[in-house]
């Protein structure tokens, strides 16, 4: 059983067994050693230890784990040997020069708070991409004018997750430069400024001993261990202590990290412009009052708020926290992929995002329940006017009629309600859901049926707002104006109220519809046969038009068809269908359905079904 000892290495708490901390003893005292008459002899010692502590940390899988000799030997390898420095040069003149080679450098990112205006984070991003920190801060500045304050809260992230460069390893780390023992004298000598004559010799006589004493092992110390590095894969070939398929695997490990950066680049984008452009469609709908342009499957979020009951500010909150906790979180990862020296958000903003976003998608599923129930019940009120002046020898005008001051006509969204002052000031609720059906009638006068529906979670209540729907029409002479617009009271719930109005008039009526009619009528309207803006008199099912010409008229059309079997041929033009063969014939037009066999016809008219047969 070995024995354990704990120690604190630059703040940082390691278990470390006994016989690897006496070889680490060892190590650090033989560096001490060789920094004895170098100007900020202590400053350097605890950047080389912050830098040991930091090896470690990479090297231990958890707090309780103990390091040992293997992992010293690892950290004294990158490190180099320290007492090779006090060695002097004239012992190797006769002796041939060891053979360097240097790593590839490796940039991490850090806030570089010494030159720093606000946070680092500018000067930081500058060091890491290598561009002068006036282009990084001229981007900033477009994210916020033009991201709608969104570069703001990116800054504050970085500011918050990207660690500030303190100690001098960090500070060569920032700028892509080795992390040698040299260069962190180097950077602390330079630190201090102006200094005496003897004192800077002194330091340059130790940095000259240390540089001609083991270049080669100043120059392979960097913290890129993570970043393979080819040329260093091709050396290790050449040594006996690694074999062809350990270079394999470091070349495999090398694209594969390649790849992961790319990964990381592009979730970091997605991420970042996916969070940027939800928050500005969020707030710019807010000022400019159009949330509901802001859609969740076939819903807006208008819609969902009424629909389901709920403060509009709460459903706005439950789908921004559903769109944009996941792509700030993309974002992060991304992040964290490309820095390898991420500081973590921390269990307590981890929890607490997903905490919001779980809270989120349950909210959104019970709003989308609530909404569901609330439109199961349809109710309908009904009510049937006679036009006694309009008969089968009149002409009816038919025309849609709006308010100018709040029902615009050119406004094409027909089934949203808006809120507008009418003529005298009072605030009014109004929808376009209005829609009307032409139907022939064998009646003597023309008639109005205006059918008002609702939805509600019960039929009961649906009937009440189906009842509080107001809308009119006015015949004046032989003209028919509908509204082209409902009314209802401003504090009744919206629950799919419309209006559908049908107009019965009698065979041999002459209809002239206005062109502003063409929106509004149903599918199953006779007029979706022909066309508005024309005669059309009223026959037994449809609408023929008197003044239409041959070549726009749409019921002048013929297809005649020759199957070639059985002497079958099929003829279909504005009378209706008709099949015949040798042995059956088929006919479909106003007057119903006519099928006749060798034996058998049937006639299905508005007289009834009437079947015969040639054995009766």
């Amino acid at each position: 059983m070995n024995k354990t000892v704990n120690i604190n290495l630059a703040g940082i708490f390691f278990h470390i067994d006994e016989d690897a901390y006496l070889k680490l003893q060892r190590y650090l005292e033989a560096i001490k050693r060789s920094f004895t008459d170098s100007q900020g002899r202590s400053e350097i010692i605890a950047d080389i230890e912050s830098r040991i502590a930091e090896l470690f940390s990479e090297r231990i899988l958890n707090e309780k784990q103990v390091i040992g000799n293997k992992q010293v030997d690892e950290v004294i390898t990158i490190m180099g040997q320290p007492e090779d420095y006090l060695v002097d040069d004239e012992i190797f003149e006769d002796e041939p020069k060891q053979r360097t080679h240097t790593t590839g450098r490796s940039k991490k990112l850090y806030r570089d708070t010494e030159t720093s205006y606000v946070g680092g984070v500018s000067a930081g991003l500058a060091h890491y991409f290598g561009i002068d920190a006036l282009w990084v801060r001229i981007i900033w500045l477009v994210l916020v004018i033009g991201g709608f304050g969104t570069g703001i809260l990116i800054y504050i992230l970085l500011w918050i997750l990207v660690p500030e460069a303190k100690t001098t390893s960090e500070k060569i780390l920032m700028t892509g430069e080795n992390v040698t023992i040299s260069n962190i004298e180097k950077k602390i000598r330079d630190g201090f400024g102006t200094v005496s004559d003897s004192v800077g010799q002194n330091l340059q006589t130790a940095g000259d001993k240390l540089k001609e004493g083991f270049e080669s092992a100043s120059d392979n110390i960097s913290n890129s261990v993570k970043n393979i590095d080819v040329n260093k894969s091709t050396n290790r070939i050449k040594s006996s202590s690694q074999t062809f398929f350990d270079t394999i695997a470091d070349i495999f490990m090398f694209f594969l990290k390649l790849f992961a950066k790319f990964i990381g680049i592009i979730l970091m984008f997605t991420g970042a412009v996916g969070f940027i452009a939800t928050t500005v469609v969020f707030i710019s709908s807010i000022f400019m009052g159009r949330m509901d342009q802001i859609h969740l499957g076939n819903s807006d979020l208008v819609y969902l708020a009424e629909a389901s009951s709920t403060p509009i500010w709460l459903v706005f909150l439950i789908v921004y926290f559903l769109i944009g906790i996941p792509l700030l979180l993309l974002f992060y990862l991304g992040l964290k992929i490309l820095v390898n020296n991420l500081k973590s958000i921390g269990s307590v903003a981890k929890f607490t995002l997903l905490g919001a976003w779980l809270l989120s998608l349950i909210g959104i599923c019970i709003i989308g329940a609530k909404q569901g129930l609330s439109y199961s019940e349809k109710a309908p009120s009904i009510s049937t006017e006679k036009l006694e002046s309009i008969t089968k020898k009149d002409t009816l005008y038919l025309s849609m009629r709006s308010n100018e001051t709040y029902s615009d006509s050119n406004n094409n969204n027909f089934n949203s309600f808006d809120t507008a002052f009418n003529d005298n000031g009072d605030k009014i609720t109004f929808a376009r859901s209005v829609a009307f059906k032409i139907r022939s009638t064998r009646d003597s006068v023309a008639k109005v049926k205006i059918m008002k529906t609702a939805r509600n979670s019960s039929f009961e209540s649906a009937k009440v707002l189906a009842e509080n729907i107001s809308y009119e029409y006015e015949l004046i002479g032989n003209e028919l104006l509908l509204d082209n617009h409902i009314l209802i009271p401003n504090d009744d719930i919206k629950r799919s109220q419309r209006v559908e109005v049908t107009i019965y008039l009698p065979v041999g009526t002459t209809l002239f519809p206005d062109k502003n009619t063409h929106r509004f009528h149903t599918n199953n309207c006779l007029l979706s046969k022909t066309k508005e803006g024309h005669f059309l008199t009223v026959s037994n099912g449809k609408l023929l038009c008197n003044d239409c010409n041959e070549d726009n008229d749409y019921d002048d059309f013929e297809i005649d068809v020759n199957i070639n079997k059985d002497g079958a041929k099929l003829k279909i033009n504005s009378e209706g269908i008709e099949a015949t063969s040798n042995t059956n014939s088929l006919e479909i037009n106003e007057n119903g359905v006519k099928s006749k066999t060798n034996n058998v016809e049937v006639n299905i008219d508005e007289d009834g079904i009437k079947i015969t047969s040639d054995k009766e």
